[in-house]
């Protein structure tokens, strides 16, 4: 027998686990100041989700998904888009929605029951989805908004989407990585494989050998990166996106991590997290190994660092007051919840809304 075709998954990697470059680095990552910044937005996103479970856990807030340990993927591969890009984001994209210029107060009040959160004020997000909690369909969203870009003739615009590892167990993501693949789409598929799909190990959710590898049947570009290095997710996810606005087609990254918190405020994951890999995990995190380069390289003194989170704690608390008094003066009522469905009502969900005014009422 001869052999039909062959393929390989390459990964990338700049700062190992010990913060040591493990390849030359791009040329952005050459510029101290870039790099502050990269490190001052995955401080930030963390400081807002600590902020964040705590108002969960004195009411007022709703079931969140924090991203800890996991700040480098939505942070490298956000910081890549430009103007003109569009964002499909899934529930846990709060620091990809961020780097994109969404307002942290608009996503606080989207989990906090109020859907005129995705109603993006910055010019540059008009475009951009709101959040997806169902599992996957995101991506066949991206794939139609990719599809529009093509149809319309758009160059230099380009669409990028995320999904959990275990998402890609469904239907939908395989459906759109085939038109993806068929119809040559700019779009850029990340996959946070943060090793739990909510407590499914991963050696429990697929028998493959990289998550990557399921773009390579839909003749698609896989990438695999270490999604501790925030270097190498937006480097890799830059050269994807220019590719993608210059007519060269999707791309798939998977980014490995690990999730070092719950999967959401309603789990406990110390129901099934192995304490030892939780401990072994803490010591590759993404923001202590870009710190511990630029302390090492000379990229900045330790009191730039400190000056930087300082700045970020005040800023999250600016967001957090925004939203906290938007909710106290301009709380909606709960018949709200049927008004962003439709256009027009269905006679059903008409009903629906009239009972929650009645009860809203007593």
């Amino acid at each position: 027998m001869r052999t039909s075709a062959s393929f390989e998954i390459k990964y990338l990697q700049y700062l190992d686990e010990k913060a040591k470059p493990a390849n030359d680095l791009p040329d952005f990552a050459k510029d101290p100041k870039i790099l502050i910044q990269l490190y001052k937005d995955m401080q930030f996103v963390r400081i807002l989700d600590k902020r964040t479970v705590a108002l969960q856990r004195i009411g007022k807030m709703h079931t969140y998904p924090a991203s800890l340990g996991q700040e480098a993927v939505g942070v490298g591969s956000g910081s890549s888009l430009q103007e003109g890009d569009v964002l499909i984001p899934y529930y846990r994209g709060t620091a990809t929605m961020i780097a994109k210029g969404i307002k942290p107060h608009e996503i606080l009040q989207y989990w906090g029951g109020d859907e005129r959160g995705s109603d993006y004020k910055d010019k540059n997000c008009k475009e951009d989805f709101p959040i997806a909690v169902p599992i996957a369909t995101q991506m066949l969203h991206a794939a139609g908004v990719a599809t529009a870009i093509k149809l319309r003739k758009q160059k230099g615009r380009a669409v990028l989407t995320e999904i959990g590892e275990g998402g890609t167990s469904e239907g939908e993501f395989y459906e759109a990585l085939n038109v993806a693949g068929v119809w040559d789409l700019p779009l850029v598929f990340i996959i946070n494989n943060n090793q739990w799909a909510i407590s499914v190990p991963t050696e429990l959710q697929t028998r493959a050998e990289t998550f990557a590898q399921k773009g390579i049947a839909a003749g698609i570009e896989c990438l695999q990166v270490d999604g501790n290095d925030v270097i190498a997710v937006k480097d890799a996810t830059t050269r994807a996106l220019d590719k993608a606005r210059t007519g060269g087609g999707p791309t798939v990254i998977e980014a490995i991590c690990y999730r070092l918190s719950d999967h959401t405020t309603a789990d406990d994951a110390s129901r099934y997290n192995d304490p030892k890999v939780h401990e072994d995990a803490w010591k590759k995190e993404p923001i202590k190994r870009l710190q511990d380069y630029l302390l090492a390289s000379g990229g900045a003194l330790a009191e730039e660092l400190e000056s930087a989170e300082e700045e970020c704690k005040a800023l999250v608390e600016k967001e957090i007051q925004i939203y906290l008094k938007f909710m106290e003066e301009d709380h909606q009522p709960p018949e709200a919840m049927f008004d962003y469905l439709f256009a027009e009502l269905p006679e059903r969900t008409r009903v629906q809304r009239d009972e929650a005014i009645r009860r809203g009422s007593k």
